[in-house]
């Protein structure tokens, strides 16, 4: 491995290979098309794509407006993060000059904290009075946390409602940034204030569903098709969904078989069509909800017919506690980027603010392989060593370099994030 970035091990290189060539040829107009759409559709305040490189097709996996791992960037990327939060308040709240960060309930996870504590700092150097708030019932008074990872403290603040504002202590915001996904709905002491909210709480995940955002992640793609002259489908998983599923009383059991069969002969004619000999998979998870929770692979109807007790629990679990009653069926992209010596399963994970790429991370996993869900127990964190913002190739350079690699990484994860504007702005 060469400068800490995963080798690509398979190989399928060619329709990526044309891809990239396609990005540097017609990067112009591909920018072009990119700020139309920020015209159109305002970016959200900041999101993270988890992406898959098989070679033969880049593609995301998922879209997610509540991103939890700023402390995983590298330290080269906090003057960009710092430009794209001034462009993101200042779109959220021109006159803004104080940040309320919301964070999720869990103080008990050391990762997490963390991502707060960077994520505060990041704001706060970028010019704005920031104070944490958060809507743990367990916090009654300003609590200073001394995190285990890194010793930085950290300052919680119970949340208080006033008329038709939030505040903490004597500390009134122009804008509330949530960093909660908002699972259990959305809280009453958050409903019909005054303030800027963002991201808009019913973009959380008690009422976002992935089959929503792949939905609007197709259209995206068919587009950007036309513009950079690909096959969609090399950038874009299919997908099917089944409505109301309940895996303990095997309830919708016949819909998630017939759809896993039909998506599997999608994806078998799509390898057919490019001499791909590589196994179609099918990757079934739960509608709602982060965190890889309610994930499992599957070859063939029969893995989802012989389900076991055990499986059946897993897929029927949620974060919050929550039961999951609805499941979307996508096409399973294998990632064939390994990371050490010991070639562990890796996936690219991009994060962005405002419309900006500001960085991102490999997750490795040594206890999973290139077909299943990386996002479990074994993962760590590798920063990805971006050179620039990868909003612009380099075009001294051949297509598959590095630099260029990394730019087809951004352009793809900004393909989510407008289908991820598009879904916010359909939220009326």
């Amino acid at each position: 491995m060469l400068g800490n970035v995963p080798q690509l091990s398979t190989p399928h290189t060619s329709p990526l290979l044309r891809f990239e060539q396609q990005l540097i040829a017609r990067s112009a107009d591909i920018e072009a098309w990119f700020r139309r759409q920020w015209l159109s559709t305002p970016p959200p305040f900041y999101a993270s794509v988890d992406l898959r490189n098989a070679g033969f097709k880049l593609a995301p996996v998922d879209t997610n407006l509540f991103p939890g791992g700023f402390n995983n960037l590298a330290p080269s990327m906090e003057p960009l993060c710092i430009q794209a939060i001034q462009s993101a308040v200042e779109r959220a709240c021109p006159t803004c000059n104080g940040v309320l960060l919301v964070p999720e309930n869990h103080t008990r996870n050391k990762f997490y904290l963390e991502n707060v504590a960077s994520l505060f700092e990041l704001l706060r150097e970028a010019g704005f009075h920031v104070r944490i708030g958060t809507l743990n019932p367990e916090v009654r008074e300003a609590t200073t946390l001394s995190l285990e990872i890194s010793g930085r403290q950290l300052t919680l603040e119970p949340l208080v409602r006033e008329g038709d504002k939030v505040r903490v202590g004597d500390f009134t915001p122009c804008l509330v940034l949530l960093n909660n996904d908002l699972s259990a709905g959305i809280p009453e002491m958050l409903q019909g204030i005054s303030q800027t909210v963002s991201p808009p709480p019913a973009a959380g995940w008690h009422a976002r569903l992935k089959t929503h955002h792949f939905g609007y992640y197709r259209d995206v793609a068919t587009e950007f098709g036309k513009i950079a002259g690909i096959d969609p489908w090399w950038v874009d998983p299919r997908f099917r969904n089944c409505g109301q599923i309940n895996f303990m009383k095997r309830e919708g059991e016949e819909c998630l078989v017939s759809n896993v069969e039909l998506l599997l002969e999608d994806i078998r004619e799509k390898y057919a069509e490019y001499g791909i000999h590589e196994e179609p998979f099918v990757i079934v998870k739960a509608d709602a909800g982060t965190y890889g929770m309610g994930v499992m692979t599957v070859r063939s109807a029969d893995d989802v017919r012989e389900m076991n007790r055990k499986a059946r629990t897993h897929m029927s679990s949620a974060k919050e506690g929550r039961e999951v009653t609805g499941a979307i069926l996508q096409e399973g992209v294998h990632t064939f980027e390994t990371w050490g010596p010991d070639n562990h399963a890796a996936e690219p994970v991009v994060y962005m603010i405002d419309r900006f790429v500001v960085g991102g991370f490999y997750r490795v996993n040594e206890k999973r392989s290139n077909q299943e869900n990386l996002n479990a127990p074994g993962m760590s964190f590798k920063p990805l060593p971006f050179e620039n913002c990868c909003n612009h190739p380099d075009l001294s350079v051949a297509p598959d370099a590095r630099p260029n690699q990394f730019y087809a990484y951004g352009v793809v994860a900004r393909l989510a994030l407008v289908a991820a504007a598009r879904e916010i702005a359909g939220l009326g």
